[in-house]
């Protein structure tokens, strides 16, 4: 039997020293000391920051792997609106919106329309683009787009304060829209056009819980939002005080009151409209903050109006009173 040690009958062999860890086992055993607390532990938050980056430069979409879940990411509010649709686009040019980029759709039906867009954008110095039907289905969120897409920059919302001096710089009596709890884009743009054609200086919304000026909000609004000033404020109810405070009368819209709009009183002042959504009407806060709460006589066959129509026709009956 080659080799030594137990059971071959030879002795074995003297083992040599074996080299020490030098207590390097010992101090491991100890630990690393106290977990620091989360604001030290920057290395996480920085990871999170990198894979979110990632996860937006590929667009939100999954590994390649099935069975993992999509990513959805949140659209931020400094990202580009794109309006789609022949209608909107042409408005939306003629009437001066600040749009970056035109998008064509490759081999598309030309008609006035287009051709049109097409002339404006070239004229103004808009880029123009050509591309295939699917990126235009992307860009406007599967809306109808008839080939044809304009990208314009997010929106810059003026200070509550600013609707007052618009007002003032032109020597008129002000006249605001203040939008409690309307969530629909389309809504919103509806009311900018009616507060555009009857004299408004401008729309009020909560930046909270509330539809902002998307892409949705700029094509039915036909453009008029391009020439509408729209302000934004932290807390509604405490800047509609304080217009109150500054001499404006507020008045809410709300089916339950006993007073209709048009027997109103001093609607011919400075004044703020106040709509609320189509199924819950005004908040408490809010309607705790108007002067006086009107309501839109009607058939009793209809629950309520639309937002948008309800906004209408009171700025009709203020148009009415400040006729000379």
């Amino acid at each position: 039997m080659a080799g030594g040690g137990k059971g071959s009958g030879r002795p074995a062999k003297k083992k040599s020293p074996t080299k020490g860890t030098g207590g390097n086992v010992r101090r491991g055993l100890e630990g690393r000391g106290a977990t620091p607390p989360a604001h030290l532990r920057h290395w996480h938050k920085d990871k999170a920051r990198t894979e979110r980056i990632e996860r937006e430069e590929k667009g939100g979409r999954a590994s390649s792997s099935s069975s993992r879940t999509p990513v959805r990411t949140r659209r931020s509010e400094d990202a580009p609106e794109h309006i789609g649709g022949r209608n909107s686009v042409v408005e939306a040019l003629r009437a001066g919106v600040p749009a970056s980029t035109l998008y064509v759709a490759l081999r598309i039906d030309n008609d006035d329309r287009v051709k049109e867009s097409v002339r404006i954008a070239a004229d103004r110095g808009i880029a123009m683009l050509e591309v295939g039907r699917e990126k235009l289905d992307r860009l406007t969120e599967g809306g109808v787009h008839q080939g044809i897409a304009l990208q314009v920059p997010a929106y810059d919302y003026a200070h509550p304060d600013d609707l007052v001096r618009i007002a003032q710089d032109a020597a008129e009596v002000p006249l605001i829209v203040a939008l409690d709890g309307v969530t629909d884009p389309r809504n919103l743009g509806a009311i900018a056009r009616s507060a555009a054609a009857f004299g408004a200086h401008g729309l009020l919304i909560p930046s909270r819980r509330s539809a902002g000026v998307t892409g949705g909000a700029w094509k039915t609004s036909a453009g008029t939002l391009a020439s509408l000033t729209v302000a934004r404020a932290a807390n509604l109810t405490a800047t509609l005080r304080e217009y109150r405070e500054a001499g404006l009368f507020v008045v809410g819209l709300d089916g339950e009151s006993s007073t209709d709009v048009g027997e109103a009183n001093l609607l011919d002042g400075p004044l703020v409209i106040v709509v609320g959504s189509e199924g819950k009407g005004l908040s408490r806060l809010v309607r705790e903050s108007c002067d006086l709460v009107v309501r839109i006589p009607m058939n009793a066959a209809a629950e309520s109006l639309n937002a948008g129509v309800a906004a209408g026709i009171a700025l009709y009956e203020v148009a009415r009173h400040r006729r000379p």
